[in-house]
């Protein structure tokens, strides 16, 4: 796992693995090397600007790439596949948006979750329930996650109405 992905899983009392959901003692955990060198051997042009960056720097690249953010700014969020003139429902829950567990934060898409809860919350000891999880017709609202924020970096890394 890159740094990035592994170091939520470290910040907790009890660290999981973040593929099998293993504990693990973070003392053992080795850099892979032979990775490292690839990720900084290879370059690749930037999706936005083209520049030619190593793997190791593309995230950092991405993030602050200006052509990128003008791409996602222009990105819509969703987008029907075919129009329609069925009235929408008023009795669907929301899961487009989401409140924060711990503060009670609001309109929060789940990227936004995700980055408001690991930003504000990454030391919050407390067992809360996901709200992504118990928007969804097989949640369950009373369930509290172990570590909910393991559970969001892992389960909701991505939108699944995005995905599908």
């Amino acid at each position: 796992f890159c740094g990035e992905c592994l170091q939520p899983c470290l910040q907790v009392p009890s660290p999981l693995c973040p593929l099998c959901r293993v504990p693990f003692d973070p003392k053992k955990v080795e850099k892979a090397s032979s990775v490292e060198k690839q990720l900084s051997a290879y370059k690749a042009p930037c999706r936005g600007c083209s520049k030619k960056v190593t793997l190791a720097k593309m995230r950092s690249h991405v993030s602050s790439c200006a052509k990128v953010q003008e791409q996602m700014a222009n990105c819509p969020k969703f987008v029907p596949v075919v129009p329609t003139s069925q009235p929408i429902p008023s009795n669907i829950p929301n899961r487009s948006t989401f409140v924060c567990p711990y503060c009670g934060a609001r309109n929060l898409d789940q990227q936004e979750l995700v980055k408001h809860c690991m930003e504000n919350h990454r030391n919050d000891p407390n067992r809360v329930v996901c709200p992504v999880c118990s928007a969804m017709p097989w949640g369950d609202p009373s369930y509290k996650s172990a570590n909910f924020l393991q559970h969001l970096l892992h389960r909701h890394k991505f939108s699944y109405d995005t995905f599908v």
